[in-house]
């Protein structure tokens, strides 16, 4: 008996150790995966080396790489960039040990012989050092995440490349002359890189990130060498997010100069010919430019392509050259940025307009006037040339601002809202500090100075499909007692109320009352 119990025993304490280990395991694996996702270092300097894309589909994952910390490790030992990027016609290439890629085999060769051998050198002399076998460097799952964050070259910042090169656009401006097959400056006609150097290279235009990275770094590297103040020559100068805080911004920015109209009529006609015969009977929208330079950080917010008129492109017909999007719909698309009220809608987001604009519905309703606040003046000939300009300054000049409302004693102070009086009291809404409060809020807005045609604009926040009046109809006019099954596209009273009021606190930030108790608007009945 005692043979057979032996087994049993052994057998009982090896399920005892398995259970164990596997309640060790999913304990302690825990753990290590929680510590491994806490160890997780976000960085702005990664680097993902897939230059093999190029020849096809990757055989292995990305190597991230480290760029800052290859650079200070460089400078320890009195090295530089040209360590790793070879220089063409005095300007530093940003691939590594190359020019341009050649062979898929003689682009792998480049880097598993340079990199392998310097981590080897540095390793051999004592000093940390990096991997040298492949899956140590090609891993599924690297140990940091990328905290890069892109710059964009803002009114500020070529102001101040602009002071310190004295005004010389030549030193970054260029275009590309297909006849020569030179780079050349043409004065006069400078645009945002961007019109050029798209997001991937393309036919003789290497992209925008490698343009910046071999013109910027370069300058930067060049500058410094003089001694001089210069930019950043690390990822984390550019790429980082507590850095860009640091980069000193420039209030007062001058006008930058190229000869743009201060207020303009917004063309309709391209040739000519279609001046003398306009194809268009709307009125002419005069468009102050100079205000908008001032709105906005770069001129790529509205000339998304190039600099020239929006006609140039956008036809009234609609042309190849603007994707055949029609000059009006290129105005007045909605969610689209560079159109006007695009942008418009966007501005309306600010919380001081939100309440009235951005919320479960368009509570603003367009009237047959809403088209007078842009198109103004009477559509000619004469208009449209270049020395009518005075013309446009004019018809803005004689529209007037307006954000006031009624006066007070015009406005009820109270409003006794009791028309679902159940379980609660009456709600007491603070009717004429709700609408001075609005009121106050939009009194510096240009936007809603100029859109806000009447003093009654601001209550169809709330009475949002009746006309602008010192005494609006009731909420209880449209909306039923209780839910209207066969309109469902309108809101039973109870729902209206709380929609309107609970995603107007929302939108506008209002932390007072809480919307999810109703003793904060409602006082209990006794």
């Amino acid at each position: 008996m005692k043979k057979r119990r032996a087994p049993l025993c052994w057998a009982g304490i090896f399920i005892a150790v398995i259970m164990v280990l596997i309640n060790f395991a999913g304990t302690g694996g825990s753990a290590v995966e929680k510590r491994s996702k806490d160890a997780v270092e976000a960085r702005a300097d990664i680097i993902p080396i897939d230059s093999m894309k190029v020849f096809g589909k990757l055989e292995r994952p990305p190597v991230t790489f480290l760029h800052q910390n290859h650079t200070e490790a460089l400078e320890k030992k009195n090295k530089d960039c040209t360590t790793c990027h070879l220089s063409e016609k005095d300007r530093m290439s940003a691939k590594y040990m190359r020019l341009e890629d050649t062979t898929k085999q003689e682009a792998m060769d480049i880097y598993h012989t340079n990199c392998i051998a310097c981590h080897k050198e540095t390793a051999d002399a004592k000093e940390k050092s990096g991997p040298v076998v492949c899956g140590e460097c090609h891993k599924d799952k690297p140990a940091v995440i990328s905290s890069w964050q892109p710059i964009g070259m803002n009114k500020s910042l070529h102001y101040r490349h602009s002071k310190a090169q004295d005004e010389k656009c030549e030193k970054c401006h260029h275009e590309y002359n297909a006849v020569t097959k030179k780079l050349i400056y043409a004065k006069g006609k400078e645009g945002t890189c961007r019109y050029c150097h798209r997001d991937q290279t393309e036919d003789n235009r290497i992209s925008m990130r490698l343009a910046s990275h071999m013109a910027c770094i370069d300058c930067h590297r060049k500058t410094l060498a003089k001694n001089e103040s210069a930019g950043p020559i690390l990822c984390s100068g550019c790429h980082d997010s507590a850095q860009q805080k640091l980069i000193e911004v420039v209030q007062v920015v001058a006008r930058m100069k190229r000869n743009q109209p201060d207020i303009v009529f917004v063309k309709t006609a391209k040739t000519e010919a279609e001046k003398s015969n306009p194809l268009t009977r709307m009125k002419l929208v005069p468009f102050n430019h100079k205000a908008h330079e001032n709105y906005n950080d770069t001129c790529r917010v509205c000339h998304h392509a190039d600099l020239n008129a929006c006609v140039q492109c956008h036809t009234l017909q609609g042309a190849k050259e603007g994707n055949f999007v029609k000059l009006e719909q290129s105005m007045h698309r909605l969610k689209v940025q560079q159109s006007c009220l695009g942008c418009h809608e966007a501005k309306q987001t600010d919380k001081s307009c939100a309440g009235c604009h951005t919320s479960f519905e368009k509570k603003r309703q367009q009237d047959q006037l809403s088209c007078q606040n842009c198109h103004m003046a009477k559509n000619n000939p004469e208009a449209q040339k270049a020395d009518h300009k005075m013309l446009a300054a004019m018809a803005l000049e004689s529209r007037q601002a307006l954000t006031s409302t009624y006066d007070n004693e015009d406005i009820p102070e109270n409003v006794k809202i009791g028309a679902l009086m159940n379980k609660y009291e009456p709600v007491k809404l603070p009717h004429r500090k709700i609408v001075n409060t609005l009121s106050k809020n939009i009194k510096d807005n240009k936007l809603a100075g100029y859109f806000h045609r009447e003093k009654g604009t601001i209550c169809q926040g709330c009475h949002h499909n009746s006309p602008a009046a010192k005494k609006p109809p009731k909420c209880a006019s449209c909306h039923g007692q209780p839910f209207n099954e066969k309109d469902p596209f309108k809101p039973g009273l109870m729902a209206a109320y709380h929609r309107q009021c609970m995603e107007c606190h929302k939108e506008m930030d209002i932390k007072k009352p809480v919307s999810t108790k109703c003793t904060a608007c409602h006082r209990e009945k006794s």
